[in-house]
C-alpha cells in the first residue's frame, strides 16, 4: 500500500481520473524488455558458423564410413560452440540486469497529497517531490526549487553539482545533492534518458573482427577447393580398385587435413583467455571478437566519473595542520556528519570513517556548489567549517556568522574549527 504524508507547498498534481486516463493511453513509466538476443539466437549464432558447418559435414561422412575414434576432430565444433555461447549468455544476463535507476519508489503529488508509489505507477505529467539524496526517476521540468542542486554524473559523466531553477530540465538517473523541489514528468518509460542509455548498452551489434574476417576468407577458398579435391580423391580411390567405404573413408581423411582446425582452435582459445583476464578486472565482454578490437586499440578516452566509474569516494587519511589535535579534528568531522539529516557523498564517506562524538549542534549553513563550503555551530565546541581550503581561507568569517540555513551539508578538501568558548581552533586536510 502506498504511504501517504501531508503535501507541503502549492500544486495539487494529477487527480486519480487523470492518472488512469494516462495509463489507458500507455503513458505510464513502463520500460519494455531489453532488445538483447534470446538464448536460442545465441546458441544458433555460435553453432551454425562456417567452420562448424564445414567440419560438421565431414563429421557426418566419417561417422557413416569410419570408426568413431576417427571423428575426434568433432570436439573442435563442441569447443568453438560452447566457449562463444557461454560467454555471450553471461554477458546477456549481466546486461539484462543493467539499470541506471536504483530508486525502488518515487514520491508523487496527487490531489495535493504526496504519495510513495512504485516506479511503474508514475505517469506522464505527474508532479514528483524531491529531497536530498533522492534520484530523479523520469525526465522532467522543475516546477518548484528550494536551493535544488543535482549530480548528473551517472548519466552525463560530469561530476559538478548543477543548480536547478523553475523551468530547468531534469534527467532521469541524476541525484539530488542539496535542497529540495518538485518537477513535472515530461518523458516516461522507454522515452526517459536513463531508459535510453540502458537500452543502448543492451542492444546487440555484431563486432567487426579482422581476424575472423581473414579466417572466413580462408574457409571460403578451402570450401571451393574441396569440391574438385573430393571428386579427384574418391575417383582415384575407386579406380585403384578400393571398395566404396574405404574409398570414402580415405577421401574424408584427405579433406579433413585441408581444414585448418588448429588455427581455428587456437583463435578460440586466445579469445577465451582474453575474456578470462578481462573478467578478472571486472570488464564485461559481450562477444569473443571484442578482445581483438581491444588489442588493436591505441588510445582509450575515459570520462572522470559517472558512466564509466561509480563515483564513490572514501576517506584515506586526515592531515592536521600545525597545532591541531588529530583526535579533535576527527571528532569534529564525525559531529558535522551527525548534524546533517541527508548527508551528500562527501559527508557519507566521512561518516563511514568517523563516529559521532555526541556534540550538540545549534545551527548550520548548508553546502552549495557556488559557495563550496558548509558549517555547523555546536553548543560547547564552537563553529566548524568543511570545504575546499582555498575557499575557506578566503570566505569563512567568525563563528557568529554561522546561522540557520536550509539545505544539506557537505564539502570537499579541508575542515576547520573556530575555537569557541576560548578553545583552540583545529583544522586539517581530508
Amino acid at each position: 500500500m502506498s504511504a501517504t504524508v501531508a503535501a507541503p507547498g502549492a500544486g495539487p498534481g494529477l487527480s486519480p481520473a487523470e492518472v488512469e486516463e494516462r495509463r489507458q493511453r500507455g503513458q505510464a513509466n513502463v520500460v519494455p524488455a531489453a532488445p538483447s538476443r534470446t538464448f536460442t539466437q545465441i546458441l544458433r549464432a555460435n553453432v551454425l558458423t562456417p567452420i562448424n558447418i564445414l567440419l560438421g559435414g565431414l563429421l557426418v561422412v566419417v561417422l557413416a564410413v569410419a570408426p568413431i575414434q576417427d571423428a575426434t576432430f568433432g570436439l573442435v565444433i563442441v569447443f568453438n560452440s560452447v566457449v562463444g555461447a557461454v560467454q555471450e549468455v553471461r554477458a546477456k544476463r549481466t546486461l539484462d540486469r543493467l539499470s541506471i535507476l536504483s530508486a525502488p519508489r518515487a514520491r508523487v503529488v496527487r490531489d495535493a497529497v504526496v504519495r510513495e508509489v512504485g516506479l511503474e505507477e508514475v505517469v506522464l505529467d505527474d508532479v514528483l517531490d524531491l529531497g536530498p539524496g533522492d534520484q530523479v526517476v523520469v525526465d522532467g521540468e522543475v516546477v518548484a526549487s528550494d536551493g535544488l542542486e543535482v549530480d548528473e554524473s551517472l548519466v552525463t559523466g560530469e561530476s559538478d553539482d548543477l543548480a536547478k531553477r523553475e523551468g530547468d530540465a531534469l534527467l532521469s538517473g541524476s541525484f539530488v545533492t542539496v535542497g529540495s523541489g518538485r518537477y513535472r514528468a515530461t518523458r516516461v518509460g522507454a522515452d526517459a534518458y536513463a531508459a535510453r542509455l540502458a537500452e543502448q548498452a543492451r542492444r546487440f551489434s555484431l563486432v567487426s573482427s579482422e581476424l575472423q574476417a581473414g579466417l572466413a576468407r580462408i574457409l571460403r577458398v578451402i570450401t571451393i577447393v574441396m569440391v574438385p579435391a573430393a571428386i579427384l580423391l574418391i575417383t582415384g580411390q575407386l579406380r585403384s580398385g578400393a571398395e566404396w567405404r574405404p574409398a570414402a573413408q580415405r577421401s574424408a581423411a584427405g579433406l579433413i587435413a585441408m581444414v585448418p582446425e588448429g588455427l581455428i582452435l587456437l583463435t578460440s582459445i586466445a579469445f577465451a583467455a582474453g575474456v578470462i583476464r578481462l573478467g578478472q578486472r571486472n570488464c564485461l565482454v559481450k562477444e569473443l571478437p571484442a578482445v581483438e578490437l581491444l588489442a588493436r586499440t591505441t588510445v582509450v578516452c575515459l570520462d572522470k566519473t559517472g558512466t564509466i566509474t561509480d563515483g564513490q569516494i572514501t576517506v584515506r587519511e586526515v592531515l592536521p595542520v600545525a597545532g591541531a589535535a588529530l583526535g579533535e579534528v576527527e571528532d569534529g568531522l564525525g559531529a558535522m556528519v551527525a548534524a546533517e539529516e541527508h548527508p551528500n557523498g562527501t559527508l557519507a564517506a566521512i561518516g563511514a570513517r568517523y563516529a559521532d562524538p555526541g556534540w550538540q549542534s545549534t545551527s548550520r549553513v548548508g553546502f552549495s556548489s557556488a559557495r563550496k563550503w558548509s558549517a555547523v555551530a555546536f553548543a560547547d565546541e564552537g563553529a566548524w567549517y568543511l570545504g575546499a581550503p582555498e575557499i575557506l581561507l578566503a570566505s569563512v568569517g567568525p563563528a557568529a556568522s554561522v546561522g540557520p540555513a536550509a539545505g544539506g551539508t557537505g564539502g570537499e578538501g579541508g575542515a576547520g574549527g573556530d575555537g569557541g568558548d576560548g578553545g583552540d581552533g583545529a583544522a586539517g586536510g581530508v
